[in-house]
C-alpha cells in the first residue's frame, strides 16, 4: 500500500475510484484498467479503529459456495487495511455481479490456507509476480480469507 504522504497516493485513489465506478456500471465486470477481465468483488468492511464502512476492490476465487481473497497487498510485506478490519469485524458486505450480500469471513490457516492460496494463485498468475516483490518468506505467509453466506 502506498503511504498517503507519497505523491502516488492521489493516482492510487483515482485508479481505485475508476475501478469501482467501472465495476458498478457493468454489473460487476471490470472492463478497463489493470483489473479488466479479472474476477473482482467489492468488499465493504467496518473499520477496526474508525467503525466506518471501508470499501476495497479485490480479486477473488470461488471455493465451494464461498469466496477466497488474499491479503497480498500487491506484494507488500504489510497486510492491507481491509484485512485488519475483516479480522476485527468478520461480517462483511460483498458486491458481486450486480448483487450485494453479507458474508462471514474467516482467516484460513495451515493446510486449508495453503490449498486455497495455491488455487487462488493458479487462477490469478499475476499474484506470483507480486509475490516476487517481497522475499519468499513473506510471499508464503499472505493471509487468505474465505467466506460463508450469512
Amino acid at each position: 500500500m502506498i503511504d498517503r504522504s507519497d505523491p502516488r497516493w492521489a493516482a492510487y485513489v483515482a485508479m481505485t475510484e475508476a475501478l469501482i465506478e467501472d465495476f458498478r456500471a457493468h454489473n460487476g465486470e471490470v472492463t478497463s484498467g489493470p483489473f479488466a477481465g479479472r474476477t473482482v468483488l467489492l468488499l465493504t468492511t467496518i473499520g477496526a479503529k474508525s467503525g466506518k464502512p471501508r470499501l476495497a476492490p479485490l480479486i477473488y476465487t470461488l471455493a465451494g459456495d464461498g469466496y477466497v481473497i488474499a491479503a497480498s497487498s500487491a506484494g507488500s510485506p504489510a497486510n492491507p487495511a481491509w484485512f485488519a478490519n475483516l479480522v476485527a469485524n468478520p461480517v462483511v458486505t460483498v458486491e458481486l455481479g450486480g448483487e450485494t450480500f453479507t458474508v462471514r469471513a474467516r482467516v484460513t490457516e495451515g493446510d486449508d490456507r495453503d490449498r486455497l492460496w495455491a488455487e487462488h494463485v493458479a487462477a490469478h498468475p499475476a499474484l506470483i509476480e507480486e509475490a516476487t516483490v517481497c522475499p519468499p518468506s513473506n510471499a508464503e505467509i499472505y493471509p487468505v480469507a474465505s467466506s460463508t453466506n450469512t
